[in-house]
């Protein structure tokens, strides 16, 4: 019940930032006609358009700004006190930091929902139905969890919002060094092979063989076991930052 309550007050605090959230919600839409009409038509993409290539990426990467959030979220509410407030109430500190993986949950869900009918509206169309389009969800939601208790971590550990700006500035090469916008095949052997094991792109392939949309080929361990990495990676990055984004909210306590 004290989760429900704690997400219900993020959820309301939203409401109070329309244009912010508006923003926030239509910026990768902005990114994919740009990368779509701009540059997409230097992109040769076998069997299909780019766009029906970067979609999919784009859905993976929209996950990868809920850690950026997530952590601008954090260090607000420690500047502005009212971390300290809560921490101040016979609150549990597990309910606290799970109010705002469910808040955050909500806000990619909502985020997908904008970049799905973007998507739709310039002619993408998923080809293999309902139920390889939930499992594509389920796949970007439990990534978008995962970045979630990393952002809370790095924003406990960042406390205040002008550290948090490192974070936000890493966000974009970690996208960029992966296989959302481009196939990693195309890049320099070392740069590539770090691409390939980026947990992004696990979840960028994985949405793109679970959507039937075109892909360049590539039968790198990675890439045949995508769907497989797109499990793994977000379950180790949650069993390692969830104990430590609860152990550092405890700490705050001393």
């Amino acid at each position: 019940m004290t989760t429900v309550v704690l997400t219900r007050r993020i959820l309301l605090h939203w409401r109070q930032r329309p244009v912010s959230i508006a923003v926030t919600l239509l910026f990768p839409v902005l990114i994919v006609l740009m990368f779509g009409y701009l540059f997409g038509g230097a992109m040769a993409v076998p069997d299909g358009r780019y766009l029906d290539f970067l979609l999919p990426g784009m859905l993976a990467t929209t996950m990868l700004f809920g850690l950026e959030s997530m952590v601008t979220a954090v260090t607000a509410d420690a500047a502005r006190g009212i971390t300290d407030r809560i921490r101040a109430m016979p609150v549990s500190g597990l309910a606290v930091l799970t109010s705002r993986c469910w808040a955050d949950l909500l806000n990619a869900l909502a985020g997908l929902a904008v970049m799905i009918a973007a998507g739709l509206a310039v002619g993408w169309r998923p080809a293999n139905g309902p139920l390889a389009m939930a499992a594509a969800l389920g796949l970007l939601l439990w990534l978008r969890l995962a970045f979630g208790w990393t952002g809370i971590y790095l924003g406990l550990l960042l406390r205040t919002p002008e550290s948090a700006v490192a974070v936000q500035i890493l966000v974009w090469p970690a996208g960029f060094l992966s296989s959302a916008y481009v196939s990693p095949s195309t890049m320099p052997a070392w740069l590539g092979a770090a691409a390939e094991w980026n947990p992004l792109s696990a979840t960028a392939t994985a949405t793109r063989h679970l959507l039937g949309s075109p892909a360049w080929t590539d039968h790198s361990w990675p890439a045949t076991h995508s769907v497989l990495l797109a499990l793994l990676w977000p379950a180790l990055l949650a069993l390692l930052f969830a104990p430590l984004a609860n152990r550092q909210y405890q700490a705050l306590e001393r």
